[in-house]
């Protein structure tokens, strides 16, 4: 006995997205629905690779296919699109890149460069289109964490090509000046060298461009904000008071500039000993979730004070691409998905919902 597709629609219709808080139908999730007597085949397309939900919508869209009378076999295909942040009135810098990220950090040395290479590398993993940038320019570490010594170079004369590194597309001001040299820069040159590194290359299609800012509150940050089409900013902090009070006044510029804060990430949450394997709180403990809490913004997962995290990036190999199997390289894989999450959740905001009906292919809106 055939089946209506209105049945299979109104039961999809009810498996509501976790973060997206509308039905998967609405949603433009679902793809390609075809009908063959009483057999079922369509497909599911996620807001991104890294879906943090994606098992939670798995099961429940078994269970609403599950539920439609007379239905036969069900073949269901998994897919995902990730989509872009609202386009900007006035155009933009990087219009084949989908989603800007920001990383940063009210203060220096709480590990926001690692953070950014492995959060990039982790992405990449989880199947997203990825580059890397580098806007640290006051410390260019990227260079020496991807294991990068080349200069990049020009095919035509305009846009220079970004280096390669772990499926990553990376550019830095590292690699454009001598490793020994220090940059004594003020605020304009600052601004004209950024927009040349955003601008002036060939980027290509991303689904994520990740930005290591250089720590605090300045030019850089703010050059960004006013410039590139930003979905949102992941702050990085240590459990102690010093780093918490800093990450508030970070939160706070970028409330100012009107770009979402995605949420905190705890660096250095705990020391693992290599021998007893006991967890040491040499920072405090709890201080990022507990700050997340009081600012009202997601807490992206923490990362433990591991040798083997500091020896990826000091070689080049980033913990996620050297020992993905390790707790710190699945802990970076789970706060990829959470960024990854909250990203399609910002997303979705400013977009209308995607209506279907009967005998209509959903389009992702």
């Amino acid at each position: 006995m055939a089946i209506d597709e209105r049945d299979v629609l109104a039961a999809l219709g009810k498996v509501i997205d976790p973060e997206l808080h509308i039905d998967i139908v609405r949603a433009g999730m679902v793809k390609d629905l075809k009908l063959t007597g009483a057999n079922v085949s369509l497909k599911i397309e996620l807001t991104t690779p890294a879906c943090p939900m994606r098992d939670k919508i798995e099961k429940d869209v078994v269970a609403a296919l599950a539920g439609v009378p007379g239905i036969g076999e069900r073949k269901i295909d998994w897919g995902a699109k990730v989509r872009p942040a609202p386009a900007p009135s006035q155009g933009s810098l990087l219009p084949e890149v989908k989603n800007v990220v920001l990383v940063g950090a009210g203060k220096g040395g709480v590990g926001k460069s690692t953070v950014a290479v492995n959060l990039a590398c982790a992405l990449k993993a989880h199947g997203a289109k990825v580059g890397l940038l580098d806007a640290d320019f006051y410390g260019p570490s990227i260079p020496l964490m991807t294991g990068l010594r080349k200069k990049p170079v020009s095919l035509d004369g305009k846009k220079l090509e970004p280096l390669e590194a772990h499926g990553l597309k990376v550019m830095s001001i590292g690699f454009l000046i001598e490793p020994d040299q220090a940059l004594v820069w003020r605020g304009p040159m600052l601004h004209g060298a950024l927009m040349q590194l955003v601008r002036d290359v060939n980027w290509g299609e991303l689904d994520y461009l990740v930005l290591d800012l250089p720590p605090g509150t300045g030019d850089v940050a703010l050059t960004i904000s006013q410039q590139v089409r930003a979905s949102g900013a992941v702050l990085v902090t240590t459990p102690q008071d010093v780093a918490l009070a800093d990450v508030v006044r970070a939160k706070a510029m970028f409330d100012k500039v009107h770009i979402p804060v995605l949420g905190i990430i705890e660096n250095m949450s705990q020391f693992i000993c290599p021998h007893c394997h006991q967890g040491t709180h040499i920072f405090d403990v709890g201080g990022g979730r507990k700050a997340a809490e009081m600012m009202d913004i997601a807490f992206l997962g923490e990362l433990p004070l591991e040798i083997r995290v500091r020896q990826g990036g000091d070689r080049g190999l980033p913990v996620v691409v050297g020992h993905p199997e390790s707790v710190e390289g699945q802990k970076f894989m789970e706060i990829a998905r959470n960024v990854a999450g909250r990203i399609s959740q910002e997303n979705s905001k400013n977009r209308a919902p995607v209506m279907s009906g009967p005998g209509a292919q959903v389009t992702a809106g």
